[in-house]
């Protein structure tokens, strides 16, 4: 037995100061994941699981956050998340709170860019201290992009018109792509090391984030810092921003706007104007970046110790209930519904209207039965009489008289045999095949 009985932790306890420990060290967190298990329960948080091939964590995005998301999750949909790690006490298990959810394409190129600007901004990359002044009289500029852009055309034409003595040499680089930033690099090392030029240009033409991308690299970044030549940034158009903008020495908008700060016109006040607005610009950008960087310390420390993690919580145990309710319900119903259709099977097998219809087809089975006996019987009966009357014709007097005999009666109806049976006077019918005859003995011959 430990002798100090705060060491014995109960459950409840060792969950709680785990969390704590956990939302303590591990400050926020990105992942790109697969989606899977996803469920919205009526209360509208969301719970998912995010896995790759090997592993996989719970989470969980409550209804404040999700309903900035964008587009509907799906499971084995691949998704970039930002979010905190925490610890969902009943059960024990470790999870991550999503604050911000996006498809994982776009959104990893952003996440790494937003990254990256933190990272370069804590090292001082971008501190304003360390921007440098143009030249007062600038004679010659290195232009670093792609010599056929788009971008060296506007900046030939502002220069011409603005200022025709200024002489621009072109320090060729590819401006897109996978090895472009290690080009751009080898340019500014180039152009340091001629040390021909008072001022360096690094431009192109706008294009999407992935066609900027090469703009974004952090060894691209470390030159731009260390040259020892004033380097203005002029990629793409005036929103868009790049990580070459945050540490060149000065910033511009758009290719044509670099050309008019580099140049003179009859009145240089527009030039300070741009070139102290550009600065400002670049000052609160930084000023913003490290503001930011406080704020989601602070955010931090706040989330830990928010009120409404422990109403969240209680939200999440209500969803788990409630998912294992329906669940129950459903696996309920599901064998209600067997159940009853077992007593449907059974009820249809011993159902008066089966016996019934049996019976029909047994008493129309016994009735065909009964008339082909019938028809048998009659048939047998008829030639039994078509036989018998055969017979009973072969001996009948009718058919002695249809060969052309004929049969006498006395008067007393009795058939005559014998002549000494009859008189002189007496009367006699006599059959024939047709009719009869009637008469008078007026002579009988007697048999000798």
């Amino acid at each position: 037995m430990p002798k100090n009985k705060n060491h014995v932790y109960t459950v409840s306890r060792l969950n709680g100061e785990v969390r704590q420990l956990l939302e303590g060290q591990l400050s926020r967190v990105w992942l790109n994941a697969e989606i899977s298990n996803f469920s919205a329960p009526s209360s509208g948080h969301w719970y998912l699981t995010l896995k790759d091939t090997r592993s996989q964590i719970r989470c969980a995005m409550f209804k404040g956050r999700n309903q900035q998301v964008t587009f509907r999750p799906a499971n084995g949909q691949q998704v970039l998340v930002r979010g905190n790690i925490s610890v969902y006490e009943p059960r024990g298990d470790y999870q991550l709170l999503i604050d911000s959810m996006q498809p994982a394409g776009d959104g990893l190129l952003a996440q790494q860019y937003e990254a990256l600007k933190l990272k370069l901004s804590s090292e001082g990359l971008f501190a304003t201290h360390t921007k440098r002044d143009l030249p007062l009289n600038i004679q010659r500029i290195g232009v670093i992009t792609s010599p056929t852009g788009a971008a060296i055309r506007d900046i030939l034409h502002v220069l011409k018109r603005r200022d025709p003595s200024i002489e621009v040499i072109i320090y060729p680089a590819q401006v897109q792509g996978a090895v472009a930033a290690k080009g751009l690099c080898r340019a500014i090392v180039n152009a340091n090391a001629r040390n021909e030029v008072d001022v360096l240009l690094l431009t192109r033409g706008g294009g999407s984030l992935e066609d900027l991308w090469c703009f974004n690299d952090e060894t691209l970044a470390h030159h731009i810092y260390n040259s020892v030549i004033p380097l203005i940034s002029a990629v793409g158009h005036e929103i868009d921003t790049t990580i070459s903008d945050y540490v060149a020495d000065l910033r511009a908008p758009t290719p044509s706007a670099a050309a008019e700060l580099l140049s003179k016109d009859t009145v240089n006040k527009q030039q300070k104007l741009l070139t102290q607005h550009s600065r400002l610009k670049q000052s609160w950008q930084h000023f913003l970046l490290q503001k930011q960087a406080e704020t989601d310390r602070l955010n931090h420390q706040l989330y830990r110790h928010d009120p409404k993690r422990r109403l969240q919580t209680f939200q999440q145990g209500f969803d788990e209930v409630q998912l294992k309710l329906i669940n129950a319900l459903e696996r309920y119903l599901n064998k209600l519904t067997l159940k009853q259709q077992a007593l449907l099977h059974r009820l249809n097998h011993q159902s008066p209207s089966h016996k019934l219809a049996l019976s029909t087809h047994q008493l129309a089975h016994q009735h065909k039965r009964l008339f082909d006996a019938m028809s048998s019987l009659m048939k047998q009966k008829e030639q039994q009489f078509n036989h018998l009357t055969h017979q009973l014709d072969t001996v009948s007097p009718l058919a002695t008289l249809s060969r052309g005999y004929s049969i006498t009666f006395d008067n007393q109806g009795q058939v005559l045999r014998n002549t000494d049976d009859i008189k002189v006077g007496d009367t006699l019918n006599t059959r024939l095949r047709f009719g009869e005859v009637q008469s008078t003995v007026i002579n009988a011959t007697q048999k000798e």
